[in-house]
């Protein structure tokens, strides 16, 4: 929907140190009633994926997937979003490493705890272990990546990691690469074997 974009680029602009009003009169004009506070853009093609396969549009029920570029930055969002900003209700998805920054950024904005889901490693992780390690490489085979990988598999780093290790890493190794399987991935989860942390967060909005 381009109101919520249009809301999702004046939030981040907010967030950079511009004026808040373009956030506040898109919110209340859509209205948004919460926001989903994400790392990056591969996190919001995850969700924005496992929401569409359940046929929901977030947009339209008032819901802002919102990537912040980068953990470090929840706090800044949580403040100008939450109880004592906006007034919207706070939600998000983040790898265990991060899971201090979020406590922390919710509760001294005024949210309440524990309304965020936690990756055990990330979410690539997550979604590598939920569809095994053959599965994915055939969905890397369908994208056209197979020779890309093999050759990343021949380098000495990869070396004693696990197959679900190298997958992982090799994910991250190109630009753009991780928006694209964080879709192709989740739109080849069974219905019931999607990761607790995805399932509860697209559950509880």
């Amino acid at each position: 929907m381009a109101d919520m974009e249009s809301f999702r680029e004046a939030v981040t602009a907010w967030a950079a140190g511009g004026p808040g009003d373009p956030a506040r009169e898109s919110a209340a004009r859509l209205p948004v009633r919460a926001v989903v506070l994400l790392e990056g853009p591969s996190d919001a093609a995850a969700v924005g994926a496992l929401a569409a396969s359940r046929g929901r549009d977030l947009a339209a029920e008032g819901v802002c997937v919102l990537p912040m570029g980068g953990a470090m930055s929840v706090g800044r969002f949580a403040r100008l979003l939450g109880p004592l900003g906006l007034g919207l209700r706070l939600t998000g998805l983040c790898d265990e490493a991060e899971r201090g920054y979020y406590a922390r950024a919710l509760d001294r904005a005024g949210a309440a705890r524990g309304r965020f889901f936690v990756c055990a490693a990330d979410l690539e992780d997550e979604l590598i272990r939920a569809l095994g390690v053959a599965r994915v490489r055939e969905l890397v085979r369908a994208e056209g990546d197979l020779r890309a990988l093999e050759t990343f598999l021949r380098q000495p780093a990869q070396r004693g990691r696990t197959a679900q290790q190298q997958l992982r890493r090799f994910l991250g190794t190109k630009k753009g690469r991780k928006i694209r399987y964080g879709r192709v991935l989740v739109e080849a989860l069974d219905p019931d074997s999607t990761p607790a942390p995805l399932d509860g967060l697209l559950t509880s909005l």
